[in-house]
């Protein structure tokens, strides 16, 4: 029966397996009803909308789900960043993964790598905050981002489906094509450029083209650990004050 859909039917079908929903999940993403049984067994034509989300979402080329193209993605995001892989749960929800500072190391180039993702911890918040939309959390590495996220602290993220859906002067975690940054984002007057911002003034602000962001998650929480620890700063600053007192006592020697 497979040799008879269609091949826009089977490779409807993959993409909704590559990004493991389920018929029900997939077919609410795109509101196409309840459940894509009927696309994918080939007795309903993939309605127009459907072909528009996922190629703002998944980047789908509309060519290549009609056979008449060997590529699957399209080379330019248009500003689409939503999740490559999303993760459900068994009860058909999305759970949320955590990516330590190694695996954000290979994050980029593993992002739409299935079987990598299932090397990574998955796990469920049964809070309001962590409903209906898709959750990320990633370990931060540096200290770019203090006072307020110190290095090691977890920041869960909401996954945006577009650049143009962000909101300016808030947090978000941006996955570039070769690392995965945690600044505060500025629009600027040039649509096809973001500036990224450190709250840490030691660092300068970077800008880069919306071309070359793969996924865009808001940061709504974090997750800080050893609390009563003093902050990188303040260690900065007993440092500079002990040096002081130490020349202090060396000029007192001489």
């Amino acid at each position: 029966m497979d040799k008879k859909l269609s091949i826009q039917a089977k490779r409807f079908k993959k993409v909704r397996e590559e990004q493991r929903h389920t018929q029900q999940s997939f077919a609410k993403i795109l509101d196409v009803g309840t459940t894509t049984v009927d696309i994918e067994r080939g007795k309903t034509k993939i309605p127009g909308k459907a072909v528009m989300q996922l190629l703002k979402q998944f980047q789908i080329n509309p060519l290549w789900l009609f056979g008449e193209s060997f590529e699957q993605y399209v080379s330019s995001n248009n500003g689409g960043v939503s999740p490559k892989v999303i993760t459900i749960n068994e009860n058909n929800e999305d759970a949320i993964l955590f990516v330590n500072q190694k695996a954000a190391a290979g994050y980029p180039h593993n992002i739409q790598d299935v079987d990598w993702y299932q090397t990574l911890p998955v796990f469920n918040l049964p809070l309001p905050q962590f409903r209906n939309a898709t959750y990320r959390g990633f370990q931060v590495e540096g200290d770019s981002m203090l006072p307020n996220i110190r290095p090691n602290d977890w920041v869960l993220g909401r996954s945006v489906p577009n650049v143009s859906e962000a909101s300016d002067s808030k947090i978000y975690i941006v996955v570039l094509h070769d690392s995965v940054l945690v600044k505060k984002l500025q629009k600027l007057s040039d649509p096809s450029k973001l500036r990224l911002i450190s709250l840490n003034t030691d660092y300068l602000p970077i800008d880069v083209e919306v071309s070359e962001i793969q996924e865009l998650w808001q940061v709504n929480s974090k997750l800080s650990f050893g609390v009563d620890e003093p902050s990188e700063s303040g260690l900065l600053k007993q440092l500079q004050q002990s040096m002081e007192e130490l020349k202090g006592q060396i000029k007192n020697l001489s």
